[in-house]
């Protein structure tokens, strides 16, 4: 047994997501380095991690819980790319080890829809961070997007992705659609989980 394995053995299950909100609404980014230390402004005042994507590649909330719980999954196992949970998250979400790839999952500047993930990494081990106050989160991601809507779980979130933007991104071609029982998003959170296992 490797070492790898024996920390992954060792290392404790993770079978939920931490606890998260997904707010998601319109983003007029002028200055995305301004807008993204909002961001890193609410994560310090909070403890959150606090992510934005382009709701454009956003195929379902159960995805971006996925990956929220994959990423604490491999900080748990000290299995993780990234320093970073929030970037952890965004390898996940992409479906890819290169994070300057993965970034493009985000958001970009300009007048876009976004979702931005708050999620509370304090009881994930190794993350290094002491409890979140996410209603704090919250509130606060909310006063960065015009007609913001909050999401405690999957129930009303419909995200109206962009499918041909998806498509490209995660390199999905017809024959692939058509050889799966499932639609689009099944083949994004499929390529989150196969993540792991291309480690």
């Amino acid at each position: 047994m490797s070492d790898a394995d024996a920390r992954a053995d060792d290392a404790p299950a993770s079978p939920t997501a931490p606890p998260h909100r997904l707010i998601a609404g319109t983003a007029a980014v002028d200055d995305l380095d301004a807008f993204l230390a909002s961001l890193d402004e609410v994560a310090s005042e909070t403890g959150a991690v606090v992510q934005a994507f382009d709701a454009d590649l956003v195929v379902s909330a159960a995805y971006l819980r996925e990956a929220t719980r994959l990423a604490a999954r491999a900080i748990g196992r000290d299995e993780a790319v990234a320093r970073d949970p929030g970037v952890e998250i965004m390898l996940y979400a992409a479906g890819r080890r290169q994070i300057d790839r993965a970034f493009t999952v985000g958001v970009s500047e300009g007048e876009q829809r976004a979702v931005l993930l708050v999620a509370d990494f304090g009881a994930v081990p190794g993350a290094g961070r002491s409890a979140a106050d996410l209603d704090a989160a919250a509130a606060s991601v909310r006063g960065l997007l015009a007609s913001p809507s909050e999401f405690a779980d999957a129930g009303g979130f419909d995200p109206a992705f962009d499918a041909e933007r998806v498509r490209e991104f995660y390199d999905i071609g017809d024959r692939e659609i058509a050889a799966t029982a499932g639609g689009l998003p099944d083949i994004v959170r499929e390529r989150v989980a196969l993540l792991d296992v291309e480690k």
